[in-house]
């Protein structure tokens, strides 16, 4: 089913690159809409998919919007996405 998502920590198109190559071998093809804040992804995802999606998010460091996330937590998301974002760029 076609489901979209609330992610954060996503700024241009190194992150959206990041999160289409990140998640493309075990979701499939994902969609990074950079019109909107917060930033949406769209993709075919079962429910009992989307604690793994969310996983996968986490560990690239943009969960989603709803994740309750401590400090420590939430500042080491911020990094990771900095990285992702950077690499992304590179692989553009």
């Amino acid at each position: 089913m076609i489901q979209t998502f609330q992610i954060i920590n996503v700024k241009c198109s190194g992150c959206a690159k990041t999160l289409e190559e990140g998640l493309f071998e075990q979701f499939g093809k994902v969609e990074v809409d950079l019109s909107v804040e917060p930033r949406q992804i769209t993709l075919d995802i079962e429910e009992k998919e989307i604690p793994l999606l969310g996983s996968a998010l986490k560990k690239l460091g943009y969960p989603f919007v709803t994740e309750e996330m401590g400090f420590v937590e939430s500042t080491s998301a911020k990094a990771k996405s900095f990285v992702s974002c950077a690499i992304g760029k590179m692989n553009t």
